[in-house]
């Protein structure tokens, strides 16, 4: 054992440990909590598999979900165990370690060496087409059905095992019977093709060892992660690679399942007792994240579900604080609020908090509207997880089309790609005529046009032949270059200089300047790819085995293919300071100090479109176990859905909480002071901000405690001696001047009816054309690190000691304008327009020693906000 090893294994906990030291020979279950580890005991026993138990790095197959997960596994094995031999480790995903097996033996089942993996959106293509030829059918009988829809329903049958047959016999009804049709019809299309789509690499693969199950001979020990994930190709899978040796070890955590629309069967973990009797379990409950507090009321949402193995976490951290649970009316005020909630946790910070540590987690994408709006007015920057993937750029599929083509005449999706970039004036009625009788000629479509151009075959109709003259010459290039041997960065350097393509998107792209940055990026992947290949394709090489020789254009191809699940660019820079709107599926495996779950309702958790509940509480869970340091957990009294506004109830996932732990939520924001910061720094291994910082931020933006009223009671009278108004942000004290408390914005005045008449006491707010620019509030400049205006904070009159302002005077607010246009205009929805004076939607604190934040009196009138800039 080198020494980096014994020094990571005096590291770990006693359970830990005991599953990186397990006997090899026995089945291992390793259960792991979120922020349990895993990833580490994983990679050491990896590691201590082959410097204790002498195993050959090829005859161990370690197996994860993601390429993002397998490189870094790759990158702490290179630590433990050295680059060369991590490089000899089966190490990939199911589909590139499949894909790896069938270019290899595929022949035995009757694939050739040189298909193409057919991406989701090319697949989605082909289904379209097919679906044309239903549509006097579905038009007769009044029936729909999506091309995703098909999709999905053959990716879910193909991860069960099911063939077009079986979904046909299966058939309840016609939707069903169409669909285990174009299956079939799909299932043919491919053939042809000579590709596989990326469930058919999984279906084939065990198709592979079903025939020759000693193909697996090779595999000593098998380790899986994420296994609560698998579904059940991928199950069986794993039991063929396991067959003859029976050593597996596997990583999971059945609190997480949260795929099962993908056809994930937790189901697996007590499968695979029953296939192993001698199974050892051991379960990770160390958390290294998360406080106690969090901890504490995640466990009160899973520990709902009476069927879960029962298993519970701690954590070394401190108690922290308790997890923040608020109503509010509406989602702008929602939304509002996590926008300057950000902005306060900044500031009491010292900015030790960026905007980078703030994730706002949401149950599907349709909810960031509004609080990208929200996140736009504050100017506080953000960005979605997991956006446009780079191989799945339109410049980017253009240079791979003609690659595909090179390596797979037959493929129709980069055929139909390739000969109209740049354009050549080629319609689809040409492209058909030439698929039509590329197909009564037995040719690839490539083969038919090269025979038009020389002219062994008749042109088609309409005529192509003069619109290829550079099109044939160009495939005829490429493909002599790519027999000869030459580069993948060569090749893509020949494309781009022939077809003038920067010209093309010059002429076509209004960003082309971005993607023709894209392109060079591609040659740089390329570049990289052809110094050290295993660095990018997750798979390792094969020693001894017969089989195909894989050229670098065909192993390029299946690295870009099979990178679809890759960062964006902004996930790749990991300096991107920037709040990260995500959905909480995206979300899973990441942490952030603070986070943000809004919309926790029914109908959103659980979604009303999943009859698996338990699912959803294991998925929102998930999201709750994200935070490290703040957890805010909310959710509105109205809604808008499909263009009305509807009442909503809190989730059953927090309000069944068993009585005895109801604690585990505090109704209102937290107190942010000395102490509470400290206890941060501890927790996210930061030094704590210099006390001097702290003061000036606060000085500029408010207290650092809000007031601490029960949110949820809707008989509380929050704000004594208040003037309130929709929109209204100012708390009227007949002591006091007017005071900013960011934290409190979460309060309702009333939730059992949050538009009541207002009193003939209370001023209307102002009308909104009164609304005229006004200068944002100089925390701006400070959060984003920017100097200050030079022309600084406004300077404003103290208020009158009348709880009344004065005659003909008006609020004057800074940065919590923003919501009024939307309470207005939300209770103009709601037909509720005389209500414009009712309690505040946004209710602020109150209270000795809090401070101004550019709020008072004038009677100049009143002074709003910028108008909102336009975001879709």
């Amino acid at each position: 054992m080198n020494d980096t090893l014994s020094a990571v294994l005096k590291t770990l906990n006693e359970r830990q440990y005991q599953a990186v030291t397990h006997n090899p020979e026995i089945p291992l279950q390793i259960l792991a909590g979120p922020g349990s580890g895993k990833t580490k005991v994983l990679t050491s026993r990896v590691a201590y598999l082959v410097q204790e138990h002498k195993l050959r790095p090829s005859d161990i197959c370690a197996v994860t979900f993601t390429n993002k997960a397998a490189s870094e596994m790759r990158e702490r094995l290179n630590l433990l165990i050295g680059e060369e031999q991590t490089k000899k480790l089966r190490l990939g995903t199911f589909h590139a370690l499949c894909a790896r097996f069938l270019r290899q033996w595929g022949k035995t089942i009757g694939l050739t060496d040189r298909f193409t993996i057919c991406d989701a959106d090319e697949s989605k293509k082909i289904i379209t087409n097919l679906l044309k030829a239903y549509d006097g059918q579905l038009k007769a009988r009044r029936l729909t059905l999506q091309p995703g829809e098909v999709l999905s329903s053959i990716s879910n049958a193909k991860a069960k095992g099911l063939s077009s047959a079986d979904l046909f016999a299966q058939a309840e009804n016609d939707i069903h019977q169409i669909i285990a049709e174009l299956y079939a019809s799909y299932t043919e299309a491919l053939k042809k093709m000579n590709a596989l789509d990326f469930d058919d690499l999984l279906v084939y693969g065990v198709r592979l060892y079903d025939k020759e199950p000693t193909l697996a001979a090779w595999c000593q020990h098998v380790l899986v992660d994420e296994f609560q994930d698998t579904n059940s190709m991928q199950y069986r899978l794993m039991l063929q690679l396991a067959a003859i040796h029976r050593c597996v070890s596997v990583v999971g955590d059945p609190d997480q399942s949260i795929y099962g629309w993908r056809a994930a069967d937790v189901g697996n973990i007590s499968a695979m007792q029953k296939n192993f009797t001698d199974c050892k379990q051991i379960m990770l409950e160390h958390n290294y994240r998360s406080t106690g507090a969090i901890l504490g009321a995640s466990i009160a949402i899973v520990s709902q579900d009476t069927s879960r193995i029962q298993k519970s976490l701690v954590t070394d951290h401190a108690q922290g604080t308790k997890p923040a649970l608020l109503t509010f009316a509406i989602e702008q005020t929602e939304a509002n609020f996590i926008a300057k909630e950000i902005k306060r946790l900044v500031a009491c910070s010292g900015g030790m908090l960026t905007w980078k540590d703030f994730a706002i987690l949401l149950r599907f994408n349709a909810l960031s509207r509004t609080l990208e709006a929200a996140l736009q007015k504050e100017s506080i920057p953000n960005r979605v997880l997991a956006g446009h993937k780079f191989f799945e750029r339109l410049e980017i599929k253009d240079i791979l089309a003609y690659l595909q083509l090179i390596d797979n005449p037959n493929y129709v999706p980069a055929f139909s790609r390739a000969i109209n970039v740049p354009s050549r004036s080629i319609g689809e009625k040409t492209i058909a005529a030439v698929l039509e009788a590329a197909a009564s000629r037995e040719k690839s479509p490539m083969e038919l046009l090269e025979g038009i151009y020389e002219g062994r075959y008749p042109d088609v109709k309409p005529a192509v032949k003069g619109k290829i003259r550079e099109f044939i010459p160009l495939h005829q290039q490429l493909r002599t270059m790519a027999t000869e041997g030459g580069a993948v960065p060569d090749l893509i350097r020949h494309i781009i200089t022939a077809t003038r393509y920067e010209d093309h998107l010059r002429k076509t792209q209004p960003d082309w300047d971005t993607r023709w940055e894209n392109v060079q990026e591609l040659i740089n992947y390329a570049q990289q790819f052809d110094q050290d290949p295993e660095d990018i394709v997750e798979l390792p090489s094969v020693e001894g085995e017969d089989g195909a020789q894989e050229t670098p254009l065909r192993l390029f191809l299946q690295a870009s293919m099979l990178s679809t699940d890759t960062e964006s660019d902004d996930d790749r820079n990991k300096d991107t300071n920037k709040v990260v709107l995500s959905t909480c599926h995206a979300a899973k495996g990441l942490e952030w100090p603070v986070v943000f779950v809004p919309g926790v309702e029914q109908g959103i958790f659980p979604f009303y479109r999943n009859d698996d509940v338990a699912e959803e509480r294991r998925l929102l869970y998930v999201a709750c176990t994200r935070a490290q340091a703040f957890l805010y957990v909310s959710y509105c009294s109205k809604r808008m859905t499909a263009g009305e506004i509807k009442d909503r109830t809190i989730s059953d996932f927090i309000s069944k909480i068993p009585a005895d732990q109801k604690k585990v939520f505090d109704k209102a924001a937290p107190i942010v002071g000395p102490k509470c910061i400290e206890e941060v720094a501890k927790v996210l291994r930061r030094d704590p901000p210099d006390t001097d910082i702290v003061e000036k931020a606060t000085k500029e933006f408010g207290s650092f405690a809000p007031p601490r009223e029960n949110l949820l009671d809707p008989n509380a009278n929050m704000y004594k001696n208040t003037i309130r108004g929709p929109g209204s942000h100012l708390a009227f004290s007949s002591s006091q001047p007017a005071t900013f408390q960011p934290a409190r914005m979460a309060g309702i005045a009333s939730i059992a009816n949050p538009y009541p008449t207002p009193s003939s006491s209370q001023p209307p707010p102002p009308s909104q054309s009164q609304i005229q620019p006004q200068t944002p509030h100089p925390l701006m400049a400070w959060a984003s690190n920017k100097p200050k205006s030079s022309s600084g904070p406004k300077k404003f009159r103290p208020m009158p000691s009348s709880s009344q302002p004065p005659a003909g005077a008006t609020a004057t607010l800074s940065t919590f304008q923003s919501t009024s246009i939307d309470s207005l205009k939300a209770m103009k929805n709601l037909g509720a327009a005389e209500t414009a004076g009712s309690p505040d939607m946004v209710a602020l604190g109150r209270g000795a020693g809090t401070k101004r934040l550019g709020m008072g009196f004038s009677s100049g009138g009143y002074k709003p906000p910028s108008k909102r800039a336009k975001q879709e």
